[in-house]
């Protein structure tokens, strides 16, 4: 028969195990090297290090409290003729850490109506002003230089908190991209397969072999397939759009990827998955230890530490000491060998202030206090909800494993069905109708597995991002 000899070519061209191959002209691209591009061009990332800079200048501004000052004090007097006083008085002050201040001057005063009090002539003198009680273990310099270190640190780990959350994002919108690519792939080769059905049965048809109601059939599958294949083209064009949205060039310009960019082929064998952790109990442990979020909240506590032990410091009364050692001339050596301290060429000074109810020092002692209560609880909840998206990923993960073996049993039995069908339909016992409908059965089946495989990649991205392991 002619038909038979037809219908072994038609078979010789299956309808499923047909990969479409790329074009030369076509160009791939896979996960690592979106992700690459992501962190090297996106400008959010950019803002970031924005940010990064920003807080490194806070952190100077704070050190700039502990820069010695150098200040002078130039003044003079006249009038109907006498000299009341010419001063000049220079003068360096040094912070130091242990909130002692060290001071050292000279001084010049001459006049006929001076203070008895000061002295006059050239003198010097050397000395430190020491808090006793109040400001002795922290103040507000001490305070602010402490906290502009963590804030340092906290911009890096929110660009780190940033960076995981813009690769997921992205992650998602790749694996769209593949799903919808091997769509149209499938649904491309199955229109393919139609249109050499539909000549062959044409054929057998004219032959007489076969009625006419069996092109039609054939022509009915094959329209259907084209419609399927341009929904699918729409899908892949769409998500392209939704991926170029993180692809972005050297020069800050918006990258629209093209048509011809394609998923890398042998996307099933995702090599950079090689080094991500897969184990539960090491994406929990890795969470709890290095989540960004959550390094982000112990950040927070060491800033409201730092707050609270400052305002303690107001629960103290106020008890400062100056001592300065003074010496003739402006020798600084013989300043600081005049003479044992408190015996001659001495000055000192001391200030003594206390609040006599405290209300407003215990107020913002117990405000501090309550503040790192309430962030230690938002810290606690977070590393709950971590935990619960790192367990969910994972219990996901392992049910798409299960199931992708299922379907893919399920795929393959499909395939024997449409070929068992097909060989029925060349012995006279089926018809066309049949085997269209159990083709269809066989793409549905198919096209399930590729969704499942493609969840089943984003979904280990995912688990990555619960964890805080993207980077």
């Amino acid at each position: 028969m002619v038909f038979r000899k037809i219908f072994l070519c038609f078979w010789g061209v299956s309808t499923f195990a047909i990969p479409l191959k790329a074009q030369d002209s076509l160009q791939t691209i896979n996960a690592e090297e979106v992700m690459q591009l992501v962190k090297k061009y996106h400008p959010v990332l950019r803002q970031t290090n924005i940010a990064i800079e920003d807080a490194n200048a806070e952190w100077r501004i704070a050190r700039g409290a502990f820069d010695p000052i150098i200040n002078t004090y130039i003044t003079k007097k006249t009038f109907d003729g006498n000299t009341y006083y010419n001063q000049f008085s220079p003068e360096i002050r040094i912070p130091t850490w242990y909130g002692i201040e060290v001071s050292s001057g000279l001084e010049n005063l001459t006049g006929n109506r001076l203070d008895p009090t000061q002295t006059s002539g050239q003198t010097s003198y050397f000395g430190v002003t020491v808090p006793l009680a109040k400001n002795l273990i922290l103040d507000k310099r001490r305070a602010f230089l402490q906290q502009a270190k963590i804030f340092k640190t906290m911009a890096v780990t929110e660009q780190r908190a940033m960076v995981n959350d813009l690769l997921m994002d992205a992650m998602e919108a790749y694996w769209k991209w593949v799903k919808a690519y091997q769509t149209y792939v499938i649904i491309k080769n199955n229109v393919a397969v139609n249109n050499n059905r539909l000549t062959l049965v044409k054929k057998a048809y004219f032959y007489g072999e076969r009625p006419a109601i069996d092109t039609i059939e054939a022509l009915t599958q094959l329209q259907s397939f084209q419609s399927q294949q341009n929904e699918s083209w729409l899908e892949f064009q769409n998500t392209g759009l939704q991926l170029s949205a993180y692809l972005w060039k050297n020069n800050q310009e918006p990258y629209l990827l093209p048509e011809s960019v394609i998923p890398q082929e042998g996307w099933e064998n995702e090599t950079n998955i090689s080094k991500f952790t897969l184990q539960l109990m090491d994406l929990l442990n890795a969470a709890e230890k290095n989540h960004p979020a959550l390094k982000l909240y112990q950040y927070k506590l060491d800033v409201l530490n730092i707050e609270r032990k400052l305002k303690f410091q107001d629960l103290l009364p106020k008890i400062d000491f100056r001592y300065n050692q003074l010496g003739k001339g402006y020798n600084l050596l013989k300043t600081s060998t005049a003479g044992p301290l408190f015996e001659n060429n001495f000055q000192y000074g001391l200030k003594f202030e206390m609040p006599i109810r405290w209300n407003t020092a215990r107020g913002a002692y117990k405000q501090a206090k309550l503040k790192i209560e309430n962030t230690a609880l938002d810290q606690n909840q977070k590393l709950v909800e971590i935990q619960i998206k790192v367990k969910s990923y994972f219990n996901t993960l392992m049910n798409l494993k299960s199931q992708i073996a299922l379907q893919s049993l399920a795929y393959e039995n499909y395939k024997r069905l449409v070929k068992g069908e097909e060989t029925r339909f060349f012995n006279g016992e089926s018809s066309l109708f049949l085997i269209n409908s159990r083709e269809n059965k066989a793409l549905e089946s198919l096209e399930k597995l590729i969704a499942l495989k493609t969840k089943y990649f984003q979904t280990i991205y995912a688990l990555q991002w619960s964890a805080g392991l993207l980077q």
